[in-house]
């Protein structure tokens, strides 16, 4: 007889046995022993009074407290995410970021303005659309002179060459040299077309250094804006002129 049976006898209590386990269940495991009952009934009181806890601390809390998860966070799904903080930049730093924004944009311009030299120096501007039109006044004493006037005459060229602004030799300087250059219509049609894309293309460019100027105004009134200076407004930013402000004088030291 074991000691636990001797002690059952002697107290006259009935000794506790173990449940044997069924051949049925054997493929399910081994049943939960006495132990495991205390394990489990210990760790259900012990979140009971986990909630107890908090619900007593929830009722307990002033509703007006402030805490900065309540700014930090956010519902997402019914779940709360803490957003992330953004990264701080100091006035300094942002001076230091506008600066190098300027000198990008004006290095880019200042190379736009050479594209813009060395086209001009290409075209002469001839022919330029939207350029105004040269004029060449003839003065006559009499009427009848006007009435008999003939421009190609009277600048010694022939009237197929009247209509160029370039490239108009005189009838004596045809006698001696042939006329250099394109004399075939398709061929004269085809550089007008290659001097019109030209055109256009200079018009770009010149339009793209206006907006690069204005665009390097306006960083660097946003840089200006950093300093605490009081300031008043006087115009209002456009798509072609930054804002204007009027800073109070201050004495620099």
């Amino acid at each position: 007889m074991s000691a636990a049976f001797r002690k059952a006898a002697k107290s006259g209590q009935r000794p506790h046995r173990e449940r044997a386990q069924p051949a049925a269940r054997r493929r399910l495991g081994l049943l939960e022993k006495k132990k495991d009952y205390k394990l489990r009934a210990d760790d259900y009181h012990k979140k009971q009074n986990a909630l107890r806890a908090l619900q007593k601390k929830a009722l307990d809390k002033n509703p007006d407290e402030f805490y900065f998860k309540m700014i930090r966070a956010e519902l997402q799904d019914g779940v709360h995410m803490i957003k992330q903080p953004k990264d701080e930049v100091t006035p300094e730093q942002m001076k230091l970021m506008r600066t190098q924004d300027i000198k990008y944009v004006e290095m880019k311009r200042v190379a736009e303005a050479k594209k813009i030299e060395r086209l001009k120096s290409e075209l002469h501007l001839l022919d330029a659309k939207g350029k105004n039109p040269n004029k060449h006044t003839f003065f006559l004493d009499t009427k009848k002179e006007v009435q008999e006037f003939d421009i190609a005459t009277h600048l010694d060229t022939l009237p197929e060459l009247v209509g160029r602004v370039y490239n108009r030799p005189t009838i004596a300087t045809l006698q001696k040299e042939t006329l250099k250059g394109a004399t075939e219509p398709a061929h004269l049609k085809k550089l007008a077309q290659q001097r019109k894309n030209q055109y256009d293309l200079l018009k770009q460019r010149i339009e793209r250094e206006k907006a690069m100027f204005v665009v390097a105004q306006k960083i660097q009134t946003r840089k200006d804006l950093l300093d605490k200076t009081h300031k008043v407004k006087v115009k209002k930013e456009t798509t072609n002129s930054p804002a204007i402000y009027k800073f109070k004088f201050q004495r620099k030291r």
